[in-house]
């Protein structure tokens, strides 16, 4: 059916999206820690803030908000199924989570003069973003499979209504402030990643993290 062609590709395309984030995120953070032995308590923070923000953003997908709940609602035969893939998926989140917790416990222990060799953090960063890439893999290779089996006739025309209403929204929203999530390298002066509306299309570089003397 046309209709499941078109919601399982815009599901790849979200994927991909979020992939590409993640890699971008990590090269990123890899340019910036190389050759840094000590780091401070600002750049701990920056780097636990957007793990953060990649991690939470996974909540917000069009899989977990409409497609989850279709496969439910479409089979409630194959429940047991997807409990067992979405147990899978939760045991992958829950790897990615200690990985932020890693870097949190960390910046806590800075305030203290204690600091993080930066090879640890780009190895808490790897883990991570390994964790997740492994996620969005399981979800094409199985999540997607499973709902072709399962969602049939009308059921795809009110995912698809509901990817509609969820573009519509995020349009609008991007119009009332533009924001970098998922991950863009951010603009000098907006650590919080929010991009002022007048600025360039293409942002400047940020300065560089420099290790804590």
């Amino acid at each position: 059916m046309l209709t499941a062609t078109y919601i399982l590709v815009s599901l790849s395309v979200e994927q991909a999206s979020i992939r590409m984030s993640l890699l971008a995120f990590q090269k990123y953070m890899h340019a910036q820690l190389r050759q840094q032995s000590r780091l401070s308590l600002a750049q701990l923070q920056y780097a636990g803030d957007w793990l953060n923000r990649l991690y939470q953003g996974g909540y917000w997908r069009k899989v977990e908000m409409y497609l989850i709940p279709a496969i439910r609602q479409a089979a409630p035969h194959a429940d047991g199924l997807l409990d067992g893939l979405l147990n899978e998926i939760n045991g992958l989140n829950h790897a990615a989570l200690d990985s932020i917790n890693v870097v949190q416990q960390r910046a806590g222990a800075a305030i203290d003069h204690t600091e993080l060799q930066a090879e640890q953090l780009c190895a808490a960063i790897d883990a991570f973003c390994a964790t997740l890439l492994q996620r969005l893999e399981k979800e094409e290779r199985e999540l997607f499979v499973l709902a072709r089996k399962v969602i049939v006739g009308e059921a795809w025309f009110a995912i698809a209504y509901q990817f509609l209403a969820h573009d519509a929204r995020a349009q609008e929203a991007r119009r009332g402030k533009a924001q970098v999530l998922p991950f863009v390298l951010p603009v000098p002066g907006t650590p919080d990643g929010t991009v002022d509306a007048t600025a360039d299309a293409v942002p400047a570089m940020p300065q560089p993290l420099r290790a804590q003397a």
